[in-house]
């Protein structure tokens, strides 16, 4: 899997794993949970709106929620983690986003229609 906004060289590490955000390892580094969802295509889109604003971000459980959907409640959904120095940051972003800091406005140009 390929980070669309940056390419590979946009997931920690020194990319010679297989590329997915799951088993590329920050070195060096511990992470820890920015925030939890009960949905795979959730935890990424988080992943993806911080990876955006400049925080290294990964999503964890993810393939495992996918697998067997009963389990999710059990395991505290799925996590998005970042590095410790980013967290604080990460955590305001995700909040604002829930708030409504980043909705466009109706009459809002968001370029021409096709």
């Amino acid at each position: 899997m390929q980070d669309t906004l940056n390419g590979p060289e946009s997931f920690p590490g020194d990319g010679t794993a297989d590329g997915t955000a799951e088993t590329e390892a920050i070195q060096g580094r511990d992470l820890f949970i920015v925030a939890t969802f009960f949905t795979p295509t959730d935890a990424h889109l988080a992943r993806s709106f911080l990876v955006a604003a400049g925080i290294p971000a990964v999503v964890a459980d993810a393939n495992l929620a996918q697998a067997n959907q009963f389990l999710l409640p059990a395991m505290g959904g799925v996590r998005v983690l970042a590095p410790e120095e980013y967290l604080q940051q990460a955590q305001d972003l995700l909040a604002a986003r829930e708030h409504g800091d980043f909705t466009l406005s109706e009459d809002a140009d968001v370029g021409p229609s096709a």
